[in-house]
């Protein structure tokens, strides 16, 4: 390489450091001086004088950096904006910190590198908020490579197999016979766990699966089963509570028309849902529910106190009306 192209190569890199600095040391309440700027280039090994400097930041501006200057001899400069702001990654790191789907160890590290898209004074608030230790977290530390693969599979519509386990009392994990092979159609949260929605070639229909007790997640060489045309993955979160699998049934509840139940109503099936009123004093939502598990759903119903009522059909409120008898003779 010529002089003169090894000092072509040294400029372009004065503006990548310089770049470098103001996304690590500033952002809108931190700014850094000229001086200041000159002695980090020179720790890396570069001199330049302010003109230089002047130029480079210009140049970084044009790019779209919004790089922001006061006035005067002894002007700051900082990087005003990012891609993500301080509030959206505080967001970001109380998500993950709270998530049980991580590992401590993997919530801490990827809270390290969001802590990296914005400014050193910014990653210490992000640092001081959040708290991780000692909270319900998975264990299973290949769950990232078991989301990467159904990623895969479901963009190349492969199926995939795997293997899919339980817990003993002595929490020992307790594999379930069958090597299960299914085709992914999506992974969803809920309920505060991460789920792979598929079609389960055992049941041969929908069904769901919980994605940190499964193991051993390989891709399979053969085509997966198309996708329902009527299939929307809104409407089975709608009607599986707590990821219980099961065929559906039409089911009306009665609530009391009461604000606090309105927005339960909202909060659990979208605004979308049609509440028909029933009397000045009630109201009734039909609802499509897996009712083959029925207890989650009964659990969610139960908050409720006198306040709902199952209507139709009347085998499930006969369930219902049962399994609340039994709970209340079990804890006499």
């Amino acid at each position: 390489m010529s002089e003169k192209e090894s000092t072509k190569e040294r400029g372009y890199l004065k503006i990548l450091y310089l770049y470098k600095i103001l996304f690590e040391h500033t952002d809108s309440e931190h700014a850094i001086t000229m001086p200041q700027i000159q002695a980090m280039l020179k720790e890396y090994g570069f001199d330049a004088g302010r003109k230089a400097i002047y130029d480079y930041i210009d140049v970084l501006r044009e790019l779209g950096a919004d790089i922001i200057s006061g006035m005067g001899k002894h002007a700051g400069y900082c990087l005003a904006s990012r891609t993500f702001d301080l509030p959206e990654l505080k967001l970001l790191a109380d998500a993950i910190a709270s998530s049980r789907f991580f590992t401590e160890k993997k919530a801490k590290e990827l809270i390290q590198k969001l802590e990296t898209l914005c400014s050193e004074h910014e990653a210490t608030s992000i640092r001081r908020q959040v708290y991780i230790a000692n909270r319900i977290t998975t264990d299973n530390e290949l769950i990232y490579y078991n989301v990467n693969e159904i990623h895969r599979a479901i963009a190349e519509k492969k199926k995939i197999s795997f293997k899919y386990f339980d817990y003993d009392l002595k929490k020992h994990k307790k594999y379930r016979e069958d090597l299960h092979i299914c085709s992914p159609y999506a992974l969803t949260w809920r309920d505060e766990n991460y789920y792979l929605i598929a079609h389960y070639e055992k049941y041969n229909g929908i069904s769901h699966f919980r994605v940190d007790k499964m193991e051993e997640v390989q891709i399979l060489d053969e085509p997966a089963q198309k996708k329902p045309r009527d299939f929307k993955l809104s409407d089975y979160l709608k009607s599986t509570f707590s990821m219980f699998s099961g065929e559906e049934e039409d089911v009306i509840l009665r609530f009391a028309n009461k604000p606090h139940l309105i927005r339960a109503v909202i909060d659990r099936f979208g605004k979308q849902i049609v509440m028909r009123p029933d009397g000045d004093e009630h109201f009734t939502i039909k609802i499509p529910v897996r009712t083959s598990a029925p207890s989650a759903f009964f659990s969610w119903i139960f908050q409720f106190g006198t306040e709902a009522q199952i209507i139709e059909p009347t085998s499930l409120k006969d369930e219902y009306v049962k399994s609340l008898k039994a709970a209340a003779k079990a804890n006499k």
